[in-house]
């Protein structure tokens, strides 16, 4: 559990990390998000609430999204969001993905919801790390 919750925190500390994202609890402690523009492009939940750490983010990329869905305990989003492309990947799970990975999906989503003008900061961003 305690690599699971630190794959959490850099998944976290990375998605705060892109171009304006701010992160929200809509529906109370055990609810974070992450949001571009007012729209949520990676559910977090918390680290320590009572479901183990997890993620769920939009892959509108097809062959990211099919990936997704190959990790351990992944499934669609529940509340119709699956049919939206939102996936759920559980951290505990034995096999789970890592935080580069994560991180990689976290950024699609990203790209997913976000305006151009933060697509375009963002680009900027990765190129001046020489991504």
């Amino acid at each position: 559990m305690k690599a699971a919750v630190r794959k959490w925190e850099q998944v976290r500390e990375f998605a705060l990390g892109l171009p304006e994202a701010v992160e929200e609890h809509p529906w109370g402690p055990e609810s974070g998000v992450v949001k571009i523009n007012k729209k949520i492009f990676v559910f977090l939940g918390t680290a320590d609430g009572p479901e183990p750490p997890g993620l769920s983010v939009k892959l509108t990329d097809e062959a990211l999204h099919e990936h997704a869905l190959t990790a351990p305990g992944a499934r669609p989003t529940a509340y119709g969001l699956g049919r939206s492309g939102w996936v759920t990947v559980p951290l505990g799970e034995k096999g789970a993905p890592g935080a580069e990975m994560l991180c990689e999906w976290v950024e699609e989503s990203y790209r997913a919801v976000a305006l151009k003008r933060h697509v375009k900061l963002l680009d900027e961003l990765l190129d001046g790390r020489g991504a």
